[in-house]
């Protein structure tokens, strides 16, 4: 059976990683603001929402929200580094969530809520790890406590079910809680190679 298409670029869900693209997986709490957040850019070529991190095959939404999965709320990104790299996505995450809040994001609160970044090459690990300790540095200049942000590497990803995903697209009202720190992330900018 297909996969359902994706509401905004019109392409299976599952479709597979185009030659020269790159994917890397995001966790900044509830998915749906995240998901919307990143379709929006230009370079982005698939974004899906699912679950990461845990330790049992195909879970559901009810079973991760109800604790003892392990997985994290997360956003599949499939992007052209060519238009938009790494470092770009990063300062995105960095800048649009509290990655200092261990297992919540404001009021969502349980560890599928967790701040991570899930890469899938040596190269994407290197800019997360150098990412977080700049990012690490500026919040701590503005008062905030350490970034409890994990850096692991991509494991089984599993879809969410279909009614979540493009969920902001389908109801633009609906719940978004992303929610910044204020403070800006390093402006590194240019394109690098994964």
């Amino acid at each position: 059976m297909t996969a359902p298409l994706h509401r905004i670029f019109d392409r299976p869900l599952d479709a597979p990683v185009p030659p020269g693209f790159d994917e890397l997986i995001l966790g900044m709490g509830c998915y749906w603001g995240v998901e919307r957040l990143f379709w929006q850019l230009d370079g982005v070529y698939m974004t899906s929402v699912g679950f990461d991190g845990g330790h049992v095959d195909h879970p559901s939404y009810r079973e991760v929200c109800g604790g003892g999965t392990g997985h994290a709320e997360v956003v599949r990104l499939v992007y052209d580094s060519s238009r938009i790299s790494t470092e770009q996505l990063l300062r995105i995450f960095w800048e649009n969530h509290n990655p200092t809040q261990g297992n919540r994001q404001g009021n969502d609160v349980g560890d599928q809520y967790r701040s991570v970044i899930m890469y899938t090459n040596d190269h994407q690990r290197a800019l997360a790890e150098a990412s977080k300790i700049d990012y690490d540095n500026r919040l701590a200049v503005e008062g905030f406590p350490k970034i409890t942000t994990e850096i692991v590497p991509a494991g089984p990803y599993w879809l969410a079910e279909d009614d979540h995903q493009q969920y902001l697209d389908r109801y633009p009202d609906g719940y978004c809680g992303l929610r910044g720190t204020g403070v800006r992330a390093s402006q590194t900018e240019g394109h690098e190679q994964s």
